[in-house]
């Protein structure tokens, strides 16, 4: 995890203390249950609750002895303890009870950060396309002009993606939040399933149906690959801003500090340095999906090839997509949108962009489909698009007034059913 892309509350979340806090609230629970059952005595839970989490210098002198870190962790832990509370730790249990339960409570606790941070930009978003549903503008398909239409209703479209990624990732957030205590092959073996369930309640989590020594990483990799979809709706508007940002376009551009430099050589640049960023990261965010999801496959149930990934893929998967999330929303917040030039840009095009409605209007003439194509598609590489294309098209026998082939340009007709988008967006959460 970089600092630069890093919150404090998820490098929090994420780093070794935080580590060992969340074993010894597993460890705590899963004791509570045995005294529960009437099985162990009150006092050792008393007795181990009062000792606090070892400290990462504590595992880390105690990995270097065993190899092993949850060992490590339990040994460092328990020194402080009364040997009789001691030696109730870790009853029953095996190593991926303690960690499969933990990441659970981590990446629930991560997915209700991220969540909120999606809100936030589903909420930008909405509210720029709100502002902008009259700002007329030229659509591309392809990267060439097509038809006229509004800058809000781009803004729009991205905006419902980012809330159908942030619902996926409540879902995924819900999905995840999984206890596992079922003992080394899942069979609860000297624990019964009553100790899960009581260990799940008391930490917020569900039980799983079945497991082995581990949780299945499905979950895990469909949260991984939910976060891989935000990131994606992320660089969607970066992109979409960077190309309006373009020296021929200048129909958008990012907010520009004062004192903000754009080039050390080039003193005039204005570079849309957020909007590339974010691209870059979201290619990063990409890239953990693979190796989270081959995590799925383990060698007779369990191996831990996983674990290794998991310790690298999920806190910077988890702090990338937070940071793109927050500078995707600061740069639709600060974004300069140029109506004028929007406009200029559009009304440069000419009548072209009136193509569809125009072949609309010929089919309705009576018109043959091939015919009236192609009729359009010569008439519009060539001057006075729709005067010519008129003239051609009442020569073939199409039965046009001049007042129909004149509405076939007309602005507000072409936009006129944009509107029932933003009475849509009006309505999202």
């Amino acid at each position: 995890m970089l600092d630069r892309y890093t919150s404090p509350e998820l490098a929090a979340l994420f780093s070794d203390r935080c580590t060992f806090e969340l074993w010894r609230e597993v460890e705590l629970a899963v004791l509570e249950a045995w005294v529960h059952a009437g099985v162990a005595p009150a006092a050792a839970l008393a007795a181990a609750a009062a000792v606090p989490a070892p400290t990462p210098e504590q595992v880390a002198e105690e990995e270097r002895r065993t190899r092993h870190d949850v060992v490590a962790f339990v040994h460092a832990w328990t020194a402080g303890m009364p040997p009789a509370a001691a030696g109730w730790v870790h009853r029953g249990v095996t190593s991926s009870d303690i960690v499969d339960t933990a990441t659970g409570l981590r990446l629930a606790r991560a997915g209700d950060l991220l969540v909120a941070a999606a809100d936030r930009l589903v909420a930008v978003l909405r509210e720029h396309a709100l502002a902008h549903r009259h700002t007329v503008r030229v659509g591309r398909t392809h990267g060439r002009h097509a038809a006229p239409t509004v800058w809000g209703l781009r803004v729009a479209d991205l905006a419902f993606g980012a809330a159908r990624c942030r619902d996926r990732l409540a879902e995924a957030r819900d999905a995840v939040a999984v206890a596992k205590v079922a003992g080394p092959v899942g069979s609860y073996a000297g624990l019964g399933p009553g100790i899960e369930q009581r260990v799940a309640a008391g930490l917020g989590l569900r039980t799983g149906p079945a497991a082995t020594q581990v949780v299945l990483r499905d979950s895990i990799a469909h949260w991984t690959w939910c976060l891989a979809l935000l990131a994606g709706i992320c660089e969607a508007v970066a992109l979409e801003v960077r190309h309006g940002a373009r020296s021929e376009l200048a129909e958008l551009a990012e907010p520009f500090a004062p004192g903000q430099a754009g080039s050390s050589a080039m003193p005039h640049k204005r570079n849309p340095v957020t909007a590339e960023k974010i691209c870059g990261l979201a290619r990063v965010v990409r890239g953990y999906v693979t190796p989270v999801l081959e995590g799925v496959a383990l060698w007779h149930e369990r191996d831990i090839s996983h674990s290794s990934v998991e310790r690298i893929c999920l806190p910077d998967a988890a702090a990338i997509t937070e940071h793109l999330l927050a500078s995707t929303a600061d740069l639709v917040t600060g974004l300069v949108v140029d109506a004028d030039r929007m406009r200029a840009t559009l009304d440069a095009a000419g009548e072209v962009v009136f193509s569809a409605a125009a072949l609309d209007v010929l089919l309705e003439a009576g018109l043959d489909r091939r015919q009236a194509y192609r009729l359009v598609q010569q008439h519009a590489a060539g001057p006075d698009f729709l005067s010519s294309l008129y003239q051609a098209a009442r020569a073939a026998g199409a039965e046009l007034t001049p007042e129909r082939w004149a509405a076939v340009a007309d602005l507000d007709r072409e936009l006129a059913e944009a509107g029932v988008v933003f009475d849509r967006l009006a309505g999202l959460r």
